[in-house]
Order: structure tokens, then C-alpha cells, then sequence
């Protein structure tokens, strides 16, 4: 209940975390079954918290989907949880490049490391090309 109190977890992700304490592998598992049947553990929950926090800090949706699955996140879940940010992720590329940068780049090579930065952060060829013009 302690890491709960303090954010969303994933199942697997606190799975782990309890499995690192040297829990019993059943009662955890017991556990994390009867926290999700009162409504304290849910993985959907916790995808809509994460994307919203990582896109705050100018991740973009590649980035936030690898996260995720690495969390044992579905798919599903991901794709439900990254839908209501469809149409915002240009403007979460914008304000990072903007934050970081603050200027469009003056030679090829700073251009290369812009995408580069922006690529990294989890935005796609479309979003990096529109951000920075060429």
C-alpha cells in the first residue's frame, strides 16, 4: 500500500518492486489480484497518469509506448491511453525543441542534432520535420 500511496503502478512494474523484497511469489500475486478487484491497482489507470506525466516533460508517444510496454503495460491499454493525445503531439515537440533550443537551426549539422535530440525523446520523422523547418 505504501508504493501505491505515493503513484500509480503498473501490475508487473509492482510486481517487481514487492518480488525485489523477498515476498512469496504467491502471495504476491494474491496481493496485486485483490488490490485490482478493489480498485486500488489498474494498469489503464496507471497508463493515462504515466502518459500524461511523460508528455509533460516533452516525451513524445514512441518514447512513452516503449516505457510502457517495458512496465508491463497491453497494448490496448497503451493505444486507449495515447489516443486523447492525438492531436497535441506536435505542439509536445514545439515547447521541448523550443525549452532545449530555443532557435531553428542555422547549418546542417545543428539541424542533425535537433532531430537527433527530438528523435530521442520519442517524436517521429513527421512531428521532428515540422518542428524544425527546413
Amino acid at each position: 500500500m505504501d508504493l501505491l500511496a505515493r503513484r500509480e503502478h503498473a501490475r508487473l512494474e509492482l510486481r517487481r518492486k514487492l518480488m525485489q523484497r523477498d515476498f512469496p511469489a504467491d502471495e504476491v500475486d494474491a496481493a496485486l489480484d485483490r488490490l485490482e478487484a478493489d480498485g486500488l491497482l489498474s494498469d489503464e489507470r496507471f497508463a493515462e497518469a504515466f502518459v500524461h506525466q511523460r508528455a509533460g516533460r516533452g516525451y513524445g508517444p514512441l518514447r512513452i509506448r516503449q516505457e510502457l510496454r517495458e512496465r508491463g503495460v497491453d497494448d490496448g491499454l497503451i493505444s486507449a491511453a495515447l489516443a486523447p493525445w492525438a492531436g497535441q503531439w506536435l505542439a509536445v515537440a514545439a515547447r521541448q525543441h523550443e525549452k532545449h533550443f530555443g532557435r531553428q537551426p542555422d547549418n546542417a549539422k545543428e539541424r542533425a542534432r535537433q532531430q537527433r535530440h527530438l528523435q530521442s525523446r520519442g517524436f517521429g520523422f513527421d512531428i521532428i520535420k515540422e518542428v524544425i523547418s527546413e
